[in-house]
């Protein structure tokens, strides 16, 4: 039964998800992307925080460890701050399904980072999946003007490191509910990223946000809360590995979205959506998800 409502979650995850990128680059070009950043995770772990004392789950937070702090921090740099800095300003510069691309490779990674350090076997068909997800997001991109620039890079550099993160994130889920995950990645990220605009002089332009700039941060950060909290609560009962991969199943969303405002959808496009579906369910293994959707 956790394994299904994993499944669920993670699904819930790439669905917030296939919105939240095509939304974030409104908001990102309206206001600095780092104050716009940092803002926005704050807003999310502050929820996060208020949601564990709605539940009455304070001893979720006191009681843990020493040593589980110390891994909270880590998913905090690694996770909640460095690649976030990475990601917005990369998405300044660059397109939203551009950036949907480069941030769905994030698969390859955890799967390689989950074989070696979680022990997570990864079978021959996850690999065939994955071919037809890489094809279906090449078709997707065939319709939209996209190169490798300084955002492209800094967008994949992000991905590295949520990558590693996620596969952190799994271990320590092993101990700590998805919640108090969450709440690490993003209160610690935030103080990282505060750090960071006060010691490169940014930190004034915190009071310099106008009604529009608080709306959009207010926007995306609803959005980003239920990302987070949908995706560590069912990170927690499901492989990382195949977690990223219904992950995936965001891009069709965000390419669709982008095809809606632009006026521009072509029987390539529907190809490319079609062979992401196809790569998603030979790599989760398509037994499981009749079975799951049974349920």
């Amino acid at each position: 039964m956790n394994k299904n409502k994993g499944y669920y979650l993670v699904l819930s995850t790439a669905i917030i998800s296939g919105f939240a990128i095509f939304i974030n680059q409104f908001g990102v070009k309206v206001s600095h992307p780092y104050v716009f950043t940092f803002l926005k995770n704050t807003m999310v772990a502050v929820l996060l925080f208020s949601l564990i004392l709605i539940l009455k789950d304070r001893k979720q937070l006191t009681n843990i460890k020493k040593k589980q702090w110390l891994q909270l921090i880590l998913i905090g740099l690694i996770g909640g701050s460095i690649p976030f800095l990475l990601f917005f300003k990369g998405l300044s510069l660059t397109t939203s399904i551009g950036g949907a691309f480069l941030h769905k490779t994030i698969f390859i990674y955890i799967a390689l980072f989950a074989a070696i350090f979680l022990k997570e076997k990864i079978s021959k068909k996850y690999f065939l999946g994955g071919l037809f997800l890489v094809l279906g997001n090449l078709f997707l991109l065939k319709q939209i003007s996209f190169s490798i620039d300084t955002g492209s890079l800094l967008i994949l550099l992000a991905t590295l490191f949520w990558a590693v993160e996620n596969v952190i994130s799994k271990y320590v889920l092993r101990e700590l509910p998805g919640k108090v995950v969450a709440l690490g990645r993003m209160f610690f990220g935030s103080l990282f990223i505060f750090l960071f605009l006060l010691f490169s002089g940014q930190a004034p332009l915190l009071m310099e946000l106008n009604l529009i700039q608080i709306g959009w941060v207010s926007l995306t950060g609803l959005l980003l809360f239920g990302y987070v909290i949908t995706w560590y609560s069912g990170l927690k009962y499901i492989p990382v590995s195949k977690a990223a991969v219904i992950l995936l199943l965001g891009s069709p969303i965000t390419s669709l979205l982008y095809f809606i405002q632009t006026g521009q959808i072509t029987y390539p496009a529907i190809l490319g959506i079609f062979l992401i579906a196809v790569g998603a369910g030979i790599a989760l293994g398509l037994k499981p998800i009749y079975r799951y959707v049974r349920a």
